[in-house]
C-alpha cells in the first residue's frame, strides 16, 4: 500500500529549514537530511496535513504559499509544498522528540541553499527545495 505523506520547505534567508536524522542500522549508521512533515490521517485534507506535521514535527505554524511537487519512491509518495512561518520558532517535537536518542536522532537544522550538494538530500527533494527557493527570490 501507497503510503502519502504531506512536506513543505520553509526557509530564513538563504537557508532551507530540514530534519536531520541519523539511525542505527545493522551496518552502522544512516544519515540524511529530510523536508519536514508526515502522513496523510484519514480524515483529513492534504494542506491540514502538512499544518499539523510542521506544528507537530517543528512546533511551527506555518502558511502554504504553493505546490512543488511530489516525490516517489517504492511504497512511499511525499507532496512537497512552499510554506512560510507564520509563527513559532522551530524546535524538534512531536513523536521525533519523544523517541530521540543516540541511535534514532533527530534534530531540526538550517542548510544554506547553496551548499544543497554537500549533504546526503534526495537529488529530487534538492530541486523542489531550488524551486521554490527561485519563488522565494521573486517574492
Amino acid at each position: 500500500m501507497l503510503r502519502v505523506s504531506a512536506r513543505a520547505v520553509i526557509f530564513k534567508d538563504d537557508e532551507v529549514l530540514l530534519l536531520y536524522r541519523k539511525r542505527k542500522t545493522d551496518d552502522g549508521y544512516k544519515e540524511y537530511y529530510a523536508i519536514p512533515g508526515g502522513g496523510i490521517e484519514t480524515y483529513e485534507s492534504v494542506i491540514d496535513c502538512v499544518k499539523r506535521e510542521l506544528r507537530e514535527e517543528c512546533c511551527v505554524d506555518i502558511e502554504v504559499i504553493d505546490y512543488l511537487g511530489k516525490v516517489e519512491e517504492a511504497t512511499k509518495q511525499h507532496l512537497i509544498y512552499y510554506a512560510k512561518i507564520k509563527s513559532g520558532t522551530p524546535t524538534l517535537g512531536g513523536e521525533e522528540k519523544k523517541h530521540n536518542s543516540e541511535d534514532n536522532y533527530y534534530e531540526i537544522r538550517y542548510i544554506k541553499v547553496d551548499d544543497l550538494e554537500k549533504y546526503p538530500i534526495l537529488d529530487k527533494n534538492k530541486k523542489l527545495i531550488e524551486k521554490a527557493y527561485k519563488m522565494k527570490e521573486k517574492e
